[in-house]
């Protein structure tokens, strides 16, 4: 009886233990497919800002400032690209002006830098309003 209930026993456990070995072996699985997504996620910060201007603005002083914007990565170091064209937009904003910093840090040591101040001088006095989100992961 001995023989023959070892070889049983040996099979259950064998048996008990496929289950979570599978488990184990897709969790794994799981958490190596996750990781690449984690670690090539983006650092750096986007800045979206979407415009009304005032009543009475221009074609050309639109121009200007979008122009001006495309000039702040070459202005400050911590602006690494610039989006002006707008394909589409809905509601009363009519443009947005997205702009991607190196880090969080970089967005906030624009703020009041020589750069922005420059900038302003052309948006500011056409904007009538703007909603802005920064996105970072």
């Amino acid at each position: 009886m001995k023989r023959t209930l070892l070889p049983l026993l040996a099979l259950g456990v064998l048996a008990l233990g496929i289950p979570s070995l599978a488990g184990a072996a897709e969790e794994k699985k799981a958490k190596k497919a996750a990781a690449p997504a984690a670690s090539t996620a983006p650092k750096t910060v986007i800045h979206v800002v979407t415009v009304t201007w005032k009543a009475g603005t221009t074609a050309d002083q639109i121009k200007a400032a979008l122009d001006g914007a495309q000039k702040l990565p070459a202005a400050y170091k911590g602006i690494t690209r610039v989006w002006t064209k707008t394909i589409k937009a809905q509601g009363e904003r009519t443009h947005a002006i997205v702009m991607e910093f190196a880090s969080e840090q970089a967005l906030k040591d624009y703020t009041d830098s020589d750069a922005q101040k420059k900038w302003y001088e052309v948006y500011v006095p056409i904007r009538e309003r703007s909603t802005t989100f920064d996105i970072t992961n």
